[in-house]
């Protein structure tokens, strides 16, 4: 069972047109934003990571103002997120081992940052219903790649239970609130 105190949230490249046109787009940012809200109940770090923002645009508004409480932008121009020295140096400075990895496209910059974590030590867990990509088969192929290597499948609600493991007090409340 997965501890709060033991995760850290990892939001890869919601950013620019491609946060408009990957597959079921709006449900993505509807997952995203009750995944952001819900980790914040735990006072989970998170890390927000944006792919060549300077040509490729921010992170999508809602999820923007979602995140800027809790972190700011990581800029990248590989696509794993492992590559940049600034999100190595924030991710290594954190004692929790458990990844909470969500974000776009599943089969490039989310594959390829999972394989990385894995390789490092870092138990990932994908959250497949906060994830996309541009075309489903590869979204499909792309979970398939990162569970075949060792990540844990999750969705948003099991995730969200699974942190909070009972069903009383004020942040069972909200959580409810968010997911309803």
């Amino acid at each position: 069972m997965l501890k709060p105190e033991e995760c850290v949230l990892v939001v890869v490249d919601v950013q620019g047109q491609l946060a408009r046109v990957v597959q079921q787009s709006e449900r993505l940012h509807q997952k995203l934003e009750v995944l952001i809200k819900g980790v914040q109940l735990f006072d989970i770090p998170i890390l927000w990571l944006e792919q060549l923002p300077e040509k490729l645009g921010p992170t999508s508004d809602n999820l923007a103002q979602a995140l800027v409480s809790s972190c700011h932008p990581i800029s990248k121009q590989h696509f794993s997120a492992w590559q940049a020295s600034d999100f190595r140096s924030k991710l290594n400075a954190l004692p929790q081992k458990q990844i909470i990895l969500v974000g776009i496209e599943t089969h490039i910059c989310v594959y390829q940052t999972c394989i990385e974590l894995l390789e490092n030590g870092y138990k990932t867990h994908l959250v497949v219903d906060a994830t996309s990509s541009r075309e489903e088969a590869n979204k499909l192929c792309g979970i398939q790649m990162m569970q075949a290597s060792g990540a844990q499948q999750t969705n948003v609600e099991s995730l969200l239970f699974e942190l909070q493991q009972q069903a009383m007090g004020e942040r069972f409340k909200a959580l409810l609130k968010l997911i309803k």
